[in-house]
């Protein structure tokens, strides 16, 4: 005797059980928050039948219950003597016939059943869902490094672009990854980068953008610098020694000015660390980048003076406009004070937010009432504009 099989019937129903569990392990895979799947699939349902039934606008109902387990779709139509639109409209005879009790000018529900849905509308569905899933990724990779703006990250060379040199940074952060752009105007002169090295960046900024978010890094940035004496120096890290400015020329030099609260922690000693461990570890990492580390000082001819280093100052006046001062120097003193190409006296007056004047201990000194006639614009001896300090 032959055997008996039973086909399968597919009945073109939604399985309300299958579909929570679906949606539940989507949101769990991907870390997406419980909701935000359940709105996106109503929406593609929405949107289905709205692909193939022109008119509908939005008497289109779905009902999701996850505690029954059930998925059910209504359309709202108006009960009405002659049907002008069957989309919205319902005569009342039909009415009737689903709903004894209906009346003219009453609004039912008529279910609506999955194999109403055309082949088109089923992709416009798909499509809406596969969106949704892409854009809860790319908000919870922007909410996982907005919240890093301004911090240290470690990332992983991935890819150097042969034209500008910009390098591409694979970087992660809790369960997060995504890549970075190091573009060639953050990058340290004379640094050359591999693919696969490990390289420390400074988030500037996450920027929202259509392909995602877009991760802003920087290795010139003087926040670099202030989050790497955080890592070395447990006294900055806890609050015991403060950072309270920092100037630099990303590859060749960068001044630091620290301050302690407490007189029994020396400043400037716990950032150079025992025989300069602290310190040299940080140059090591910016390859070879010089510091020079000042304590800070609420007096501001303290404070210059300090940050002429290493040279040494005979006096510091403040001009009347009180955002200049002049500076005098030992005559052997000089060329230190200004550094190559200018460079000492620029860094101290970013650092100070000073305009500094330097002059010799043998040069005759003008009145300081006749110096605030002329300009004080000489390229080696006066600064730029000061530079803000470095944001926490």
């Amino acid at each position: 005797m032959a055997k008996r099989t039973t086909k399968k019937v597919n009945n073109n129903e939604l399985d309300g059980q299958e579909f929570f569990a679906a949606i539940a392990q989507i949101e769990q895979e991907k870390g997406i928050k419980p909701g935000y799947m359940m709105e996106k699939i109503t929406q593609a349902l929405v949107s289905a039948y709205r692909r193939d039934h022109e008119g509908v606008g939005d008497n289109l109902i779905v009902d999701a219950n996850p505690e029954t387990n059930t998925v059910r779709m209504f359309l709202k139509k108006d009960v009405v003597e002659v049907v002008d639109n069957p989309n919205t409209e319902i005569s009342l005879q039909e009415a009737k016939a689903a709903l004894p009790r209906a009346e003219l000018g009453d609004v039912v529900r008529i279910e609506v059943k999955p194999k109403s849905f055309g082949r088109i509308a089923a992709q416009t569905a798909r499509q809406v869902i596969i969106q949704g899933i892409r854009e809860a990724e790319q908000g919870m990779v922007y909410d996982e490094f907005s919240s890093k703006e301004h911090e240290l990250l470690t990332g992983v060379v991935t890819r150097i672009d042969p034209r500008n040199g910009a390098v591409t940074l694979r970087i992660s952060s809790g369960s997060e990854f995504t890549d970075a752009y190091l573009g060639a105007n953050e990058q340290v002169k004379g640094e050359s980068y591999v693919e696969g090295q490990r390289l420390k960046v400074y988030m500037v900024e996450v920027r929202k953008a259509t392909k995602g978010p877009q991760v802003i890094i920087s290795r010139t940035h003087p926040g670099l610098v202030k989050r790497l004496f955080e890592l070395e120096v447990p006294e900055i890290y806890d609050g015991t020694v403060e950072i309270r400015s920092i100037a630099r020329e990303a590859g060749s030099r960068t001044k630091l000015a620290v301050w302690s609260a407490d007189p029994n922690v020396d400043p400037i000693g716990a950032c150079v660390g025992p025989r300069g461990q602290r310190v040299n570890t940080i140059v090591e990492e910016l390859k070879g980048e010089k510091m020079d580390i000042i304590k800070y000082s609420d007096d501001p001819a303290e404070y210059i003076a300090a940050a002429l280093s290493p040279a040494d100052v005979v006096s510091v006046e403040p001009l009347p406009d009180g955002k200049s001062c002049r500076v005098v120097v030992p005559d052997d003193q000089l060329s230190l004070a200004i550094g190559k190409e200018g460079q000492n006296a620029r860094l101290a007056a970013k650092l100070t937010g000073w305009k500094i004047d330097i002059k010799p201990a043998s040069a005759p000194l003008e009145p300081i009432e006749e110096m605030q006639q002329e300009e004080l614009e000489d390229d080696a001896l006066v600064a730029e504009e000061p530079v803000e300090s470095v944001e926490e």
